[in-house]
């Protein structure tokens, strides 16, 4: 198997190509051109919030909360990335682009629920000090396991952010507005990834099929040592915003779809046998979202 080092190296012209069709395809924007500030109040000094100032239901708010502070949480993977891709050439420059974009999602959030007062400012600022402090941080062994988590990652990201504006479309549409947003980019974050995932299937098959293998079978929402996640999750999961048949459907299947993983030639006796695994992997998941949906019913 290719060390860290040559594989990066081989596919630091990939990422540059990569690199040029993202910021072609990005329009620049503006967080503060999507507030709706003329919903803003000051805040008294002995304010307290209530859910009974919006018409949110509760899983929308918890839809929210994890999305937001996910966002928030996610510049903090650039200590990991750029440890894994390096400071130089185009890993360096996409590193942080990718942080400066996924900061301006957090910025554009926030302030949409601050001026909304869709959720209560003060727990939601205590679980952003909660989590950011505990370094929440994904670390993965190698940087084919860094490719496909990313690429899971910034899909399932891109789905739960649509959903969410989804969800939002008829009672608030500058809600949705930001939403759409954020999710247009996540999606051309996904498309970097993604596409990266695939020249690494060309140079070095066994190693990434091993490496999406892993990745897929351990997955973990980046929201994962958010303030009561499980909690939130479960009412996402409940509202389907984002939940097992979801994750199967929208995420795991079209993307082994897309490298073509069942008919991938030219690997070692154990990356054949890691193949197999992958393939019946969209089936146990299947499995797990029917127990899910069966307990809900």
């Amino acid at each position: 198997m290719l060390s860290d080092d040559v594989i990066l190296a081989e596919l630091e012209p990939t990422a540059a190509e990569l690199l040029d069709r993202h910021l072609a395809a990005s329009k620049e924007w503006f967080p503060h051109a999507l507030v709706p500030w003329s919903r803003g109040e000051d805040f008294e000094p002995e304010y307290e919030w209530s859910p009974e100032e919006v018409d949110l239901p509760e899983e929308v708010r918890s839809a929210l909360f994890v999305n937001l502070l996910t966002e928030d949480n996610l510049p903090y993977y650039f200590r990991t990335i750029e440890r894994m891709f390096g400071a130089d050439s185009a890993w360096g420059v996409w590193a942080r682009r990718w942080t400066a974009e996924e900061g301006r999602h957090s910025i554009v959030i926030r302030d949409y629920l601050t001026v909304t007062r869709s959720i209560d400012p003060v727990a939601l600022e205590r679980a952003r000090m909660a989590q950011v402090e505990c370094g929440e941080v994904p670390e993965p062994e190698t940087a084919l396991d860094g490719f496909a988590y990313v690429a899971l990652q910034e899909l399932a990201t891109r789905i739960a952010h649509h959903n969410t504006g989804k969800v939002l479309a008829d009672g608030d549409r500058a809600g949705y507005e930001v939403m759409k947003k954020v999710a247009s980019d996540e999606n051309r974050h996904h498309l970097f990834y993604r596409d990266l995932v695939t020249k690494a299937l060309e140079l070095e098959p066994s190693g990434t099929v091993q490496a999406i293998e892993r990745q897929v079978r351990t997955f973990e929402m980046p929201g994962t040592g958010i303030v009561d996640f499980e909690a939130h999750a479960k009412a996402i999961a409940k509202a389907g915003i984002y939940n097992l048949r979801i994750h199967e459907e929208k995420v795991v299947e079209p993307l082994l779809e897309h490298w073509r993983i069942g008919s991938l030639t030219g690997l070692t006796p154990h990356a054949r046998e890691v193949q197999e695994k992958i393939m019946a992997l969209p089936h146990l998941l299947a499995r797990r979202a029917q127990r899910f949906e069966a307990r809900l019913a």
